[in-house]
């Protein structure tokens, strides 16, 4: 062998043992905006995972930044420290110091990083929106959305913040104040990605955007909205969607003013009561938070998206959502969606507990009925509606723990998470792929238990995230040996093998074939003990819901 070439083979071991050496201790990645340094974390199975976070995503929106559209970060000379979880968006929480409104981060967790002497197959990208109603929860790995799980799937996974409460949905209607700052941050967070998870091991032309709860919602706003076109190419939309009875507005000012009143700033005119809002703490916010609710933390969808009136500013939103998907005005890419057998049952099983809740809800169910379900108060229709609610889900006697219970747990399950994602799958169907699922799966650990307290009482809202992301307050993670084993393979290896192919049904795994919905079928794949596939979900309960609330083209109105 030639002298020079057993020199090059030398110095090409050398340079990849000094390569492993150097990722042993941590792993290093370089951008166009600057080096980044993360951490290795180990996933359930043993892998290692190069984990990324705390990365900003764009400037911190405090001072003059505060409610405006998020700003992109500078690039940076030294190398970035991200080996540890960036703060929680402003919210109540135990510990003060993991909140911060310099919150506009994002995680990377990724199984290969490519370098120059290392050159990688691009992994399709999975990003997270994470729940909490638009006011809590984070994309930490630590608190609400570990890796483990799904990062024993070849796939790059990506978690966001975003603003949350006042600080990323106030909207005033005025050029100040426009509103969707929290949504605007996820766009801003799609397009870090689009530029730059590359340098990850990621592919920018393979993602797909998974959404829970208010991060679901946020996922079907996605599909419309100008802003998010073309930054991803397929979607999970988990528990909730914009498609519902939810009228939205085009501000949200009356709220904005109750926030303003008690942080003690003017109410009018809007453009003093926002200066005086950027200058209050962060904290502040966080603090009234309880007290920005009508009644017991309700309405749970008390900040909403706003179709943003027209300041020559980019616009999120910029047509009603229903509308939109009834046009088949979206990305019509492919999705996923569904919901869990049970949903909203913690707000029913806590009203019907306390008994000046129950009592108040009982004799005032017209007036409290359109808060707590979300359509409009105070007419002659929002009436005749809670009359008919309670007539068919809780037969119009008194409410009692013990006959109520499953009533009530539907009419805030349906309300709140079921109707609007029955309608998104029937718009969106019409125009593109859509598998849609029941989770009704129960293990040994669950986001409520009732009526014991090592009883789950069902499949309720976030349970099935049990199963995709670690989250240490309600959950340890699930060894091969234990019953909640097989679900967690089921469901990241359906949701990831979407993800890399944009057919859930490719999942090395045991599964009848998962057939999307049709015009004449509204097939779904039932998720529980054994994967069953049927037809016509919660059909009898939806249809009220129907004619209670058609569709535009069908008001005969």
């Amino acid at each position: 062998m030639h002298l020079f070439t057993v020199i090059l083979i030398a110095i090409l071991l050398s340079n990849n043992r000094a390569l492993a050496d150097h990722l042993s201790q941590f792993p290093v990645v370089n951008t166009s905006l600057g080096s980044i340094k993360g951490s290795i974390l180990t996933s359930r199975l043993g892998k290692n995972i190069f984990a990324f976070r705390g990365i900003r995503y764009a400037k911190p929106p405090i001072e003059d930044l505060r409610f405006r559209p998020p700003q992109p970060v500078d690039p940076w000379e030294n190398l970035l420290d991200a080996t540890e979880d960036g703060p929680m968006c402003p919210q109540p929480a135990y510990n003060r110091s993991e909140v911060s409104e310099d919150c506009l981060r994002l995680n990377i967790y990724t199984k290969q990083i490519p370098g120059k002497l290392i050159r990688i197959q691009p992994q399709n990208v999975l990003v997270y929106i994470h729940p909490g109603g638009f006011y809590a929860f984070s994309g930490q790995s630590h608190n609400n959305a570990g890796p483990q799980y799904l990062m024993d799937q070849d796939i790059v996974l990506v978690t966001i913040n975003y603003r949350l409460g006042s600080l990323g949905f106030m909207s005033t209607g005025t050029e100040d104040c426009p509103g969707n700052a929290g949504l605007k941050d996820q766009v801003m967070a799609l397009r870090w990605i689009r530029n730059h998870i590359s340098s990850f091991g990621g592919n920018p032309d393979s993602v797909t955007l998974m959404g829970y709860s208010a991060g679901a919602l946020s996922t079907t706003l996605h599909l419309i909205s100008p802003m998010s076109r073309g930054l991803f190419h397929r979607a999970i939309v988990m528990s909730a969607a914009a498609t519902s009875q939810v009228k939205i507005p085009t501000d949200q000012i009356e709220l904005a003013r109750k926030q303003a009143a008690l942080l003690g700033c003017p109410v009018i005119p809007a453009d003093k009561m926002m200066a005086c809002l950027r200058k209050k703490p962060a904290t502040d916010y966080a603090d009234s938070l309880e007290y920005m609710f009508v009644i017991s933390w309700n309405p749970v969808l008390l900040w909403k998206p706003v179709i943003e009136p027209n300041f020559g500013q980019e616009r999120f939103l910029d047509q009603d959502p229903t509308e939109a998907f009834l046009k088949g005005d979206f990305m019509k890419v492919p999705i996923i969606a569904g919901i869990t057998k049970d949903e909203f049952a913690g707000p029913a099983v806590a009203f019907l507990r306390n008994e000046t809740l129950r009592n108040e809800l009982d004799l005032n169910f017209d007036t409290l009925a359109p808060i707590l379900f979300l359509y409009e108060r105070h007419t002659e229709e929002s009436k005749n509606r809670s009359r008919l609610l309670r007539e068919e889900f809780l037969r119009d006697e008194p409410l009692s723990l013990n006959n109520s219970l499953q009533g009530l747990n539907y009419l805030f399950a349906d309300s709140l998470i079921g109707f609007a994602m029955h309608r998104f799958v029937q718009l969106a169907s019409r125009h593109t792929l859509v598998y849609q699922y029941k989770f009704s799966y129960v293990g040994r650990y669950s986001f409520l238990y009732y009526p014991y307290e090592k009883t789950p009482y069902g499949a309720v809202h976030h349970d099935d995230l049990l199963y995709l992301l670690s989250i240490p307050s309600r959950a340890p993670i699930f060894n091969v040996t234990d019953p909640e084993n097989l679900t967690v393979e089921r469901l990241t290896g359906m949701w990831s093998a979407f993800a890399n192919t944009g057919d859930p049904n490719n999942a090395q795994i045991s599964m009848p074939h998962w057939k999307p919905v049709t015009k004449t079928d509204n097939h779904y794949l039932n998720i529980g003990q054994v994967l069953t596939m049927e037809i016509g979900l919660f059909a009898e309960r939806f249809a009220i819901w129907d004619q209670l609330f058609p569709l535009p083209t069908e008001n005969t109105e």
